[in-house]
């Protein structure tokens, strides 16, 4: 009988300066430990991996300390069954210490040459995180065991594996993740698609626990909200708005309030869909197909005085960026970043004309790398989309001076 293994990962989750997740799957049913070794200390997680939970599992280290690097290794029993020179993360310093703090966004990705190519690009960059919004893999069916295999071969990309097993990946998923182009919260066997997703992921949170894949998290001078545009789409009334909703009156509420209580300098609404309607044509799938829920949130955010708050997408297949005269609804102009894909798949009929267009360019094997800067004041948050060759496509820098109402 082969010994007992681990088949995919390890990869790096949620990390915050005081504790961490690790995320991996395993050839067999069974308990095993993580085991981290910091600063003349050894700290130890004990998990299970299961059958019903396709062998993954997921390791929470607790008492670390911040701006600090810790070795890790997985062992079942005596036995250590993965030791790697990369596998180690470092904390991150407290969230009000001045820091300089790199991520990289992207969207729509397979498992082919060019795609790997941007993971060895962003592995250079050296970002402290790793956000993906959807499309990553693509899977179209909710049948619980497709869903399985396609993240599986996924995770199994040897480049994406080396990026993440230094860096946490936080993630949210789009339609052909959830199960099938173009839907909505209607979708048959939704729940197996969830499933799928908490297996093979090792976010803050999903949803409320029960519904939903919506998460967020901090790091330095920036809080991202992984919205769910997906499993609540279209399945009720809007809870503030007259139309259908978008986000549920889970997802809202857990929105509301956690915009009101970040002191972040900057606040990035992320979703796999854009946040406007200049897609290609006949294509419903944007926030656009829900303009009184887009609205109310804008409206939200000025009645609130919400400052800081920048919009992302992904999806369709082209880097975009837009800035809105929301002056009237927030009090100061909303951004919206848009980076797709890191595939090779650009589709030329999205360049489609919007008032608020400020970029448009399509390029194969595209993704966003972003500074956010807290050592200056006002912080400042650095946008470059880039491809894998790192080309530049377009960049931008915003202030937390310029996103506040008047």
């Amino acid at each position: 009988m082969p010994a007992t293994s681990v088949t995919h990962g390890p990869f790096l989750g949620h990390l915050t300066p005081s504790s961490a997740r690790v995320w991996a799957r395993c050839s067999e049913p069974g308990r095993y430990s993580l085991v981290a070794h910091g600063p003349g200390a050894e700290l130890v997680s004990v998990a299970e991996a299961k059958r019903e939970n396709d062998d993954t599992i997921v390791w929470d280290l607790s008492g670390l300390e911040p701006s600090t690097r810790y070795r890790y290794e997985i062992r079942q029993e005596a036995r250590t069954l993965f030791s790697a020179a990369d596998a180690s993360f470092t904390t991150p310093p407290p969230q009000t210490t001045p820091s300089v703090l790199r991520l990289v966004f992207g969207s729509c990705a397979r498992e082919e040459e060019g795609d790997r190519a941007v993971w060895r690009r962003m592995a250079a960059l050296n970002p402290h995180a790793v956000v993906l919004l959807g499309d990553c893999p693509y899977i179209d069916s909710t049948d619980l065991t497709v869903q399985r295999t396609r993240y599986g071969e996924f995770a199994a990309v040897t480049e994406f594996a080396e990026l993440l097993r230094s860096r946490p990946l936080y993630a949210t998923w789009d339609d052909h993740d959830f199960g099938a182009n173009d839907t909505n919260g209607l979708l048959p066997g939704k729940e197996f698609a969830q499933q799928a997703f908490i297996e093979y992921h090792a976010n803050p949170s999903y949803g409320d626990g029960r519904e939903g894949v919506y998460t967020k998290f901090r790091m330095g001078g920036v809080e991202v909200f992984l919205l769910d545009t997906r499993y609540f789409a279209a399945t009720a009334p809007s809870p503030i708005a007259d139309g259908p909703t978008l986000l549920g009156t889970a997802q809202w509420e857990w929105l509301r309030d956690g915009l009101r209580a970040s002191d972040a300098p900057f606040k990035l609404l992320a979703s796999g869909l854009i946040w406007n309607g200049a897609v290609r044509p006949g294509k419903p799938d944007h926030w656009d197909s829900y303009p009184e829920e887009r609205e109310a949130i804008f409206r939200f955010l000025g009645e609130e005085r919400i400052s800081g708050v920048v919009l992302m997408g992904g999806d369709i297949h082209r880097t975009r960026v837009l800035r809105y005269d929301t002056r009237e609804l927030v009090g100061y102009p909303l951004t919206e970043l848009v980076t797709s894909p890191i595939h090779a798949g650009v589709i030329v009929e999205a360049n489609t004309p919007h008032p608020a267009l400020i970029h448009d360019s399509g390029e194969p094997h595209a993704f966003l790398f972003m500074t956010v800067d807290t050592t200056v004041s006002p912080p400042t948050l650095y946008a470059r989309f880039e491809n894998a060759a790192g080309r530049e496509l377009y960049s931008l820098t915003l202030d937390s001076a310029e996103l506040t109402a008047a």
